[in-house]
């Protein structure tokens, strides 16, 4: 019998103030075009709004429906000149205003969350230079800080619900890269991520468990981490 597909999840987000076309939804979609590559491996996208309630709301939804073996949020950064590949997110400090005017009244991510960083186990120093190792227009670089906005948001309901398995990738405007080469990066980068964590034989609820097993012999840890 045919085994069923594992799921990657890849979200982009909807326009904002200073970027009515959000080239992070636009390379999303430019990705879904070109796939990832795998045939083992079905890919969905999804548009996120620039919304903190909203993100708070379906970010947990997308993880009971699609039980994905990787979560990739994508972003866009006005200031990037390449892929950034972001390696934790924080909690505390949500004091900008969404799409809507509002911002969390406890300034927090996840109210009863006692930790205020959370960092991803996929190293993103391997993802980068597996990336810049392909050949593209694009290259990557790593960061530690998505900016305290709705991409750190993002990013940090996903690593709360399962840091195994969760990503975050910024990308430039349209101005400095087309779509279609900023969507080869995002499959480089994703295939990467695939490779390194060892979970894509392994359902979600089974990530952390397995880590454990593999941590001290298989997963090398990023060396600059504070």
């Amino acid at each position: 019998m045919p085994t069923e597909k594992k799921c990657v999840v890849v979200t982009g987000f909807g326009p904002f103030k200073g970027h009515t076309v959000n080239s992070s939804w636009v390379s999303v979609q430019e990705l879904y075009k070109i796939g990832l590559g795998l045939d083992h491996i079905e890919l969905i996208i999804f548009e996120i709004p620039v919304i903190y309630d909203y993100v708070k709301q379906i970010i947990p939804e997308l993880w009971t429906k699609y039980n994905p073996v990787l979560m990739v949020h994508v972003g866009v950064s006005g200031v990037a000149t390449e892929i950034t590949l972001e390696q934790r997110a924080h909690n505390d400090g949500y004091t900008r205003d969404d799409v809507q005017g509002l911002f969390p009244l406890t300034q927090k991510c996840v109210d009863d969350c006692c930790e205020n960083i959370i960092v991803s186990s996929i190293d993103m120093n391997l993802v980068c230079e597996a990336v810049n190792n392909n050949n593209l227009r694009v290259t990557s670089v790593v960061s530690q800080d998505p900016g305290r906005y709705l991409c750190d948001f993002t990013y940090f309901q996903s690593l709360h619900i399962n840091k195994n398995c969760t990503a975050f990738i910024h990308v430039p405007p349209l101005d400095k890269y087309p779509a279609v080469e900023l969507a080869k990066g995002l499959q480089a980068a994703i295939q990467a991520m695939l490779k390194q964590n060892l979970f894509t034989s392994l359902p979600v609820f089974a990530c952390f468990k397995y880590f454990h097993l593999i941590v001290q012999t298989d997963f090398k840890c990023s060396s600059n981490l504070k």
